[in-house]
Parts: C-alpha cells; structure tokens; sequence
C-alpha cells in the first residue's frame, strides 16, 4: 500500500489521546508528520499535547497559540473529539446532555475549523477532515442528541468546502460505524447490539481502518475532492 508522505507537515488531531484520533495520530507520525493532540486528557503520543475543550472558542484559540509557538502553523486539522451521550428515547432525554453533546461534536467542529483557516487560507494550503457518523446520515434510535450533532456536521463541511473551494483547502468528512473504543463506556450494551446489528461486514470498525482513510482524505494527493462525505460503515449505507 502507498504510504503518504506528510514530511514538513504539522497536524493537529483533536481527541487524539484514545480511539480513532490515536489511532490518527500514530498513522501521521509513522508517515512523517508532525502533530499536536489537542485532548481534555494528557498524552505523550504525539509531538506536543494540551488540554483543550474544543466546545470553548477561547480554549481553542490558546490551544492554536501553544501549537503555533512549539510546531509553527497547522497544515492539517483532524477534528476526532466527540462525545456520545446517554441512550433514552426524546421524552425522557435530559436538556443538559442534549446541550453538552451538541456544544462539543458540533460547535466543536466550527470552533476548531474557524480557528485554523485563517492561517490556511493565507498560505494557500490546508486539509482538514472532520469525524461524523453513520448515526448522522440515518439517524440511530435513543441516541437523538448525538445522531443530530453529527448530521450537523456532515452540513457544516459541505458548507465550509465550498466556502474555501478558492484555495487549495480541502475540508471532508467520514461517516465511521462503531469501533470498539472508549466511547463505548458512554452506551447501553443494547445500543452497542443495536448498531453492531446494523452492519453488513458483521464486525466493527477498526481504528487503524479509519486512520488509513482518513491519511489519504488529509495528504497533498487529495487536492480536489472537498465538502465530501466518504462512507467507513461497513456497508451500511451505500450513499
């Protein structure tokens, strides 16, 4: 397989202290890159790591700073950060879970890419790969607040390609079934049964499946697709 080559590039991956962001993160590394995890936990796995609270702009922007100051400016921007919610039906979700998942998986997403496109838009070169969720496109029963925050985010990045269509900044999603990863501490065992249920390959996502894709969508060979949305479910959905 054709390993991209990122040397000279740095990559910020937020959420990149677990689960598919580290995976992300370990891909970039090994291919020449070098990366920031922008994360609420400390970690060593990466060039330079801060807290960041990506639902805060002003967390962002000192996070952006620490970055610039220790690896120069962001070429690639991963946005993995997210967070899952309870599993109840709508009559019974609570108002503050619903706020806080919405204030992270998506207004997380337009804090942390208005943060890095100024700077990209100035040297005329950026990727940035935003993480949604097949729950996104079809929605997933007792999981409103974050089916809804992810099919927003699906909305934001066709709509922040386009804007930046003119340079050569490509902004794109992935849709990933479940993998087995730390969110899954935030599910009932039925929901994960559920969504398991769902998938055609009969397993789920690995991570390093994910990183693979996820490399070519944010490498310079990937100079014209943007504000797309590229399918990692397993065949579950076929558009």
């Amino acid at each position: 397989m054709k390993q991209q080559d990122f040397t000279g590039k740095t990559a910020v991956v937020t959420g990149g202290a677990q689960g598919i962001g580290l995976a992300v993160v370990n891909r970039l590394k090994a291919n020449g890159a070098t990366v920031a995890i922008w994360d609420m936990q400390d970690s060593d796995a990466a060039d330079f790591s801060t807290r960041c609270d990506i639902a805060d702009m002003g967390s962002v922007q000192t996070a952006l700073a620490a970055t610039e100051a220790a690896l120069g400016p962001v070429d690639i921007l991963v946005n993995s950060a997210g967070v899952a919610g309870p599993n109840m039906p709508i009559t019974e979700y609570p108002e503050d879970a619903w706020a806080q998942i919405v204030a992270i998986n998506l207004t997380g997403t337009f804090n942390t890419n208005k943060a890095v496109l100024p700077s990209m838009r100035a040297r005329n070169y950026g990727r940035i790969l935003n993480i949604a969720s097949i729950a996104g496109k079809e929605g997933n029963p007792n999981a409103s607040a974050y089916s809804a925050s992810k099919a927003g985010v699906i909305g934001f990045t066709k709509s922040a390609g386009k804007e930046n269509a003119d340079c050569d900044i490509a902004i794109n999603c992935v849709t990933p079934a479940a993998a087995r990863t730390p969110i899954f501490d935030q599910m009932s065992e039925e929901h994960i049964e559920f969504m398991l249920s769902k998938i055609p390959r009969e397993r789920f996502l690995e991570v390093e499946e994910a990183a693979n894709m996820i490399a070519w969508i944010v490498s310079a060979e990937n100079s014209f697709t943007t504000g797309a949305v590229f399918d990692l479910s397993g065949g579950r959905a076929t558009y």
